[in-house]
């Protein structure tokens, strides 16, 4: 067994076919298939089952996943230390973060990551839930994941980096129509209670979120609100609200977008939170991994960061 095949195999579990993994692997489909055999010949166990025109994976194939892309990664580390030695500052950072996190602290961390190493490339997958974002770190489909909780996440012995805390805030449309009966001004004209959101038109995420439970929970507690819009990819929330379908809780990482569009944006009282942290697994990261991490904990450490997006 040799990278070679597992590098291989990895492309196959991607597709979940072999023509289209040869095609992305640019070799003949047969020399694939030749590659997978003699990798299962020697394990002395199949790693996919055919069925029909298609494949699935066995259960041995399936436990095969996570050893194959750690060993593919050390390979790729080793490889980018003997070429960072050689004052080549190549990399790639690949990492999965959640939506809001994903906005800021993200295109902060990565404005400056990128700007200290400009030969370098980020790579974001998206994730829904903390849990996505933990399972795809220890999976190693990703070595660092980017994640936001309301409480510390059960992460399962990864490293744990906490970055900074989001309150939630009330995204409302520019301009209110005569009669709407939407959510009121506090005191300061830059705060709204939870019982102000009494006939409120809401725009929200799926199920699973901070910000979908925050809803839930304000609803279960006899508020008189109304879910107009339960929406999958959070990107379309902004322009429904600048559309005037209705109004959106959402972390303050919105905050920059939906002021320079004209929303109207509040905090939420009593504050709830959004804990954003940087988790990776304990082992050795790729040279390009470690450069992100010491670029995070610049931004964590360092106070003079007042204007960073994205804080109220």
């Amino acid at each position: 067994m040799d990278v070679r095949q597992l590098t291989y195999f990895l492309a196959v579990v991607e597709a979940m076919n072999f023509g289209r993994a040869a095609e992305q692997l640019h070799i003949a489909q047969p020399s694939l298939s030749q590659a997978i055999g003699t990798l299962e010949r020697e394990l002395g166990v199949p790693l996919f089952h055919r069925v029909g025109r298609g494949i699935v994976l066995s259960d041995a194939g399936a436990q095969l996943i996570e050893p194959a892309r750690q060993v593919v990664r050390d390979l790729e580390a080793a490889r980018a230390a003997a070429r960072s030695a050689r004052g080549l500052q190549r990399g790639r950072v690949e990492l999965v973060a959640m939506p809001s996190p994903g906005m800021e602290p993200l295109s902060t961390l990565v404005r400056d990551f990128t700007a200290a190493h400009p030969a370098m490339t980020v790579t974001a997958d998206a994730a829904f839930t903390p849990d996505e974002v933990v399972q795809a770190v220890k999976a190693g489909r990703a070595e660092l994941g980017l994640l936001g909780a309301a409480s510390p996440p059960h992460t399962g012995g990864l490293r744990v980096l906490p970055i900074e805390e989001q309150p939630l805030v009330l995204i409302s449309p520019p301009e209110e129509e005569p009669g709407d009966h939407g959510p009121v001004d506090g005191p300061t004209g830059r705060t709204v209670t939870r019982e102000a959101l009494a006939g409120a038109r809401l725009i929200v995420s799926r199920q699973g979120s901070l910000v979908r439970s925050l809803v839930d929970d304000i609803l279960a507690s006899g508020v008189d609100a109304h879910i107009v819009v339960e929406v999958e990819h959070r990107t379309s929330i902004l322009p429904m609200v600048l559309a005037g379908v209705g109004h959106a809780v959402l972390p303050s990482s919105w905050m920059p977008l939906a002021r320079r569009s004209g929303a109207r944006v509040r905090r939420i009282e009593p504050a709830v939170l959004l804990r954003i942290a940087l988790i990776s697994r304990t082992g050795t990261l790729t040279p390009a991994a470690q450069a992100f991490v010491a670029c995070v904990e610049r931004y964590v450490s360092d106070p003079g960061t007042a204007a960073r997006p994205g804080e109220p």
